[in-house]
């Protein structure tokens, strides 16, 4: 089957297949270089993290931050991240929307998104900023990383829609087809959408990764 609307039940059912995506040899440097660079910039800080996904990310941000909320709207992938090892023991684990983060509170003074950006729709990456940035103080510290689109080592864009949202067609171990947002925003685009909510804009490129970094400003009423 093909599914283009649920990108949350295509992750559910990637569960099991989920971590392969980090196995690619050409990506290795890059991918090593990011850890330290998130697990660095994080020190210290006690964590919301978004669409945390199998935890993978969690593990290295969990051994310099204080502690993690690490969050995913799939029990398939938090039972996955819970099995990790986790050595201080800072590590917690909620189920919510990441565009809402229904239920969501916390004394945090960062946030991780890792690798979710791309998927949200063109449009509503506003909408989802100031939903996170409700749950943070002023000020608070935002790391954000996902993919460049490398040709090669990416699936291969399978169509653009009219609101300018490129798709991936992925096909999993069961034989079920989906075809999926997967965005590609440049650095420009990435600094004109945090422009009303965020100061002190880090933008740091790598061939295979981007990871954006800022602070917060004071939120909005949504």
């Amino acid at each position: 089957m093909t599914n283009t609307t649920d990108t949350a039940a295509y992750y559910a059912r990637r569960a099991s297949e989920y971590e392969r995506v980090y196995d690619k040899p050409e990506r290795q440097t890059d991918l090593l270089a990011i850890r330290a660079m998130v697990a660095e910039r994080l020190a210290g800080h006690r964590v919301l993290e978004v669409a945390c996904g199998t935890g993978f990310w969690t593990e290295p941000i969990s051994r310099t931050a204080t502690s993690i909320l690490a969050t995913d709207i799939n029990e398939e992938v938090l039972n996955l991240a819970r099995t990790k090892h986790y050595p201080n023991e800072n590590v917690r684990f909620a189920k919510t929307d990441a565009l809402t983060l229904e239920g969501i509170s916390g004394s945090f003074t960062a946030a991780f998104v890792g690798f979710f950006w791309s998927h949200i729709p063109v449009g509503r990456t506003g909408a989802f900023l100031s939903v996170l940035h409700s749950k943070l103080p002023p000020g608070a510290l935002l790391v954000v990383i996902d993919n460049n689109h490398v040709e090669g080592s990416n699936t291969p864009i399978s169509h653009t829609d009219e609101d300018g949202n490129t798709y991936q067609r992925r096909v999993l171990d069961d034989g079920s087809t989906h075809e999926i947002i997967k965005n590609f925003p440049s650095e420009s685009e990435l600094r004109e959408v945090t422009d009303e909510s965020a100061h002190d804009v880090q933008y740091a490129a790598l061939r295979y990764y981007w990871c954006l970094t800022y602070r917060a400003k004071p939120t909005r009423d949504i």
